[in-house]
């Protein structure tokens, strides 16, 4: 691809080394050896009701354990920071809830602590906080001793920004449609993405802006996700990425997680469930099917406001626009088309990956791919990066 920032023969060295490094023999299992299909959510929440876990048939979730400070940014849109102060305080609550429920979670402080969550019937959980605010000024003394402190209290997984860039990356939403900006990573993200390598943290560049994604995929040694988005020649909007950052994701190894938000999935008047295997599809045929997960960045349980509305989209969809409206003033690409919907009514359940893994077979996907899809490929990814 012309001006484009990744070697696609990365992807080939990757899958070379696959067979003997990327791939352990659990995660190349056939289903039927497992008695099931792995699911593996690629961002969820820890829920108050822990038997919400076992009723969502999980084996493993990328869990945003983060809290956030509303900082009022200068043209008077409200970024939601995740800052040290409220993260560290976080992460230890996420610890307890974890520790207090033995006989439900895995802590994943590995790749490998899928297979032992399966083993045991238990989730394991991966530690995960949605943008790199929490560690903001720890490189000027250039030992990310911030950084490591959250790794020792369990994070496993950092995004590089939520929706506004930040000291180290651009972010989706500053992109204003009259100027074209497009942030990219900053020298001291440069530095980060060398220290996440480093300590095997597995890297997110969800919500970031695609110049973002792409030099953080040209310049990781080791795969990384966008653990929840959606695909932008399908909405063009700037929270979607378009198909140069899914392959450029794909060529690191990695995986495009598409998530449960219908106003970013589909411009069709009623989501459907068809809607989001589209998604998915769009994602194989661009990535290839090593590239494909699913997120929810709901509760396990579905969005709790629709769910009270008995999934009432028309309803619902009132709460976001507001927000909506505010972008829309900036000219950010795609704010100038209204939501009318926020979930798909048959997803926004506690069984939806069951759902889901019924609907690609109806759809006629190949039982291979549904392993990968389900979560086959996320947990190859935590195999590889979070050792």
């Amino acid at each position: 691809m012309p001006g484009s920032l990744y070697d696609p023969k990365r992807r080939h060295l990757l899958q070379g080394l696959g067979a003997c490094a990327l791939l352990s023999p659990f995660a190349s299992m056939p289903a039927w050896a497992r008695r099931q299909r792995l699911y593996i959510d690629g961002l969820c929440f820890l829920p108050e009701d822990v038997n919400d876990v076992k009723a969502s048939k999980l084996n493993a979730f990328i869990a945003d354990i983060s809290d956030i400070e509303a900082v009022k940014q200068a043209d008077g849109t409200t970024n939601y920071k995740r800052t040290y102060n409220a993260c560290i305080k976080s992460i230890a609550k996420a610890n307890a809830t974890v520790d207090a429920h033995p006989d439900v979670y895995q802590r994943g402080l590995t790749g490998l602590d899928i297979e032992k969550a399966v083993a045991q019937d238990k989730t394991a959980v991966f530690f995960q906080i949605q943008g790199a605010d929490c560690v903001e000024g720890d490189s000027n003394a250039n030992n990310w001793q911030q950084l490591e402190e959250f790794r020792q209290q369990g994070l496993r997984v950092l995004q590089l920004t939520h929706h506004y860039g930040n000291e180290f990356a651009g972010g989706a939403l500053d992109n204003d449609g009259s100027l074209g900006l497009d942030k990219p990573l900053t020298e001291q993200g440069r530095e980060l993405i060398a220290a996440l390598n480093q300590k095997n943290m597995l890297i997110d560049v969800s919500h970031s802006s695609v110049q973002t994604a792409l030099d953080t995929a040209r310049l990781s040694n080791k795969p990384i996700v966008q653990s929840h988005g959606a695909v932008r020649s399908i909405v063009n909007h700037a929270r979607c990425s378009p198909d140069e950052v899914i392959r450029a994701i794909a060529d690191t190894g990695g995986v495009f997680g598409v998530f449960m938000m219908s106003f970013w999935l589909t411009n069709n008047p009623v989501p459907t469930v068809d809607d989001f295997v589209r998604q998915l599809e769009h994602v194989s045929r661009v990535g290839g099917v090593e590239s494909v997960a699913i997120a929810n960045d709901y509760p396990l349980r579905g969005h709790l406001k629709l769910l009270e509305l008995e999934n009432d989209n028309a309803q619902g969809v009132k709460q976001y626009l507001d927000w909506w409206h505010s972008l829309r003033a900036k000219n950010v690409l795609g704010f100038d088309v209204e939501p009318r919907h926020v979930v798909i009514p048959e997803l926004n359940h506690i069984d939806r990956m069951s759902r889901i893994d019924d609907a690609l077979r109806k759809a006629r996907f190949k039982s291979s791919d549904r392993d990968r899809f389900m979560g086959g490929n996320l947990a190859r990814v935590l195999q590889s990066v979070v050792v």
